[in-house]
């Protein structure tokens, strides 16, 4: 097993391009198949305009790429799109930003749940803890431990269906 990345902290222009539910869609898109600014747009009911304008600022953060380009169905040239696969190794790349920009993790989660259905849901957990801030980064780095080991060994479960998630810890209100 090849060693996996170590995570580092995001730049400022890593944070930025993640910070647009629409990005973050973009790139869970592009994980693991190519796609064409038409395709992305197609998939996400939006203009291509505004889909290229995204696509942009992820490549400039280096969170997207260029593939190979290829002869489309019509026999046009296409210019097809892949994830880098960096955003899982930056270290809370949101966690300063204002409260938007903090939500588009979970606005992009809401969206890709809704469009799979209730049907795609395979787990659910929901809890309450009282926890210390030191038990908090405790709990954190346990879980990231375990995630960390799947998402650097995922190439080799491409046969198997894609599942995705989200683990979120938030304050309860009193």
């Amino acid at each position: 097993m090849s060693e996996a990345p170590r995570r580092r902290p995001a730049t400022a222009q890593e944070a930025k391009a993640l910070g647009h539910p629409l990005r973050l869609r973009i790139l869970r898109l592009c994980q693991g198949r190519e796609l064409t600014n038409k395709q992305l747009a197609d998939r996400l009911g939006r203009d291509p305009g505004t889909v290229l304008y995204h696509v942009k600022m992820l490549a400039a953060a280096g969170l997207l790429e260029a593939a190979p380009a290829r002869s489309g169905e019509s026999g046009a040239l296409e210019k097809p799109y892949r994830s880098t696969g960096m955003t899982w190794w930056l270290d809370g790349p949101l966690v300063d930003a204002d409260p938007d920009t903090a939500y588009a993790p979970v606005a992009a989660f809401t969206d890709e749940l809704r469009e799979a259905g209730p049907a795609s849901v395979r787990l659910y957990e929901r809890f309450s803890l009282h926890l210390s801030p030191e038990e908090v980064a405790e709990l954190d780095r346990r879980i990231l431990a375990v995630l960390d080991e799947y998402v650097a060994t995922d190439h080799e479960r491409l046969d198997r269906p894609a599942l995705g998630g989200i683990f979120l810890l938030h304050h309860l209100p009193d």
